[in-house]
């Protein structure tokens, strides 16, 4: 049996969040799909708070703060804007995870993550518009408009996979017209 850390069991929660929502990442049963015992879990989280806590931190990481990351090397906003809008709109496939985050906002855990990723995300894409030109209150209004085409297009990919266009083009067209 292979030893697992940290990052594997919040790897394999993310998995289990992805596939059955927040009900899924419970201690029992991803040991059970693990092939590992409870007490691997333990050894690394007290409790499930703590293991669902780690998880949307991961999420937080690498879905937001690496995401930004990645964006800033681009040049100019505008390259930055069709960056960001590549990364989330083309992969919006991997949405579940944000819509069980989504539909789990009433968690104790979940909620000051998820309000913490959004006024992040938001505040992030206002300042690319500003960037481009747009005063501060148009520009966090299509930061909105931007964030909630987002959450839309990964609910479609999750619930209508088959009926869902990537719209990148057209949404960076869009979003940056005057």
């Amino acid at each position: 049996m292979a030893r697992r850390n940290r990052d594997d069991w919040t790897e394999i929660a993310l998995r289990a969040l992805a596939e059955g929502g927040l009900g899924a990442v419970a201690i029992e049963p991803l040991a059970a799909r693990a092939g590992a015992t409870k007490g691997s879990v333990y050894h690394h989280f007290p409790n499930r708070e703590a293991l669902l806590r780690a998880t949307v931190e991961r999420w937080e990481r690498e879905h937001t703060e690496k995401v930004i990351e990645l964006v800033e090397s681009e040049g100019t906003p505008q390259d930055k804007l069709r960056t960001l809008f590549t990364l989330v709109l083309d992969t919006t496939r991997k949405g579940s995870v944000e819509m069980a985050l989504q539909a789990g906002a009433g968690n104790e855990v979940i909620a000051p993550v998820l309000e913490r990723v959004t006024k992040k995300r938001i505040g992030y894409v206002t300042e690319l518009f500003v960037r481009l030109g747009f005063d501060r209150d148009h520009a966090r209004k299509r930061a909105l408009i931007a964030f909630s085409l987002y959450l839309g297009q990964a609910q479609m990919w999750v619930s209508l996979p088959g009926l869902v266009e990537p719209v990148l083009d057209e949404a960076v067209q869009v979003l940056t017209a005057r």
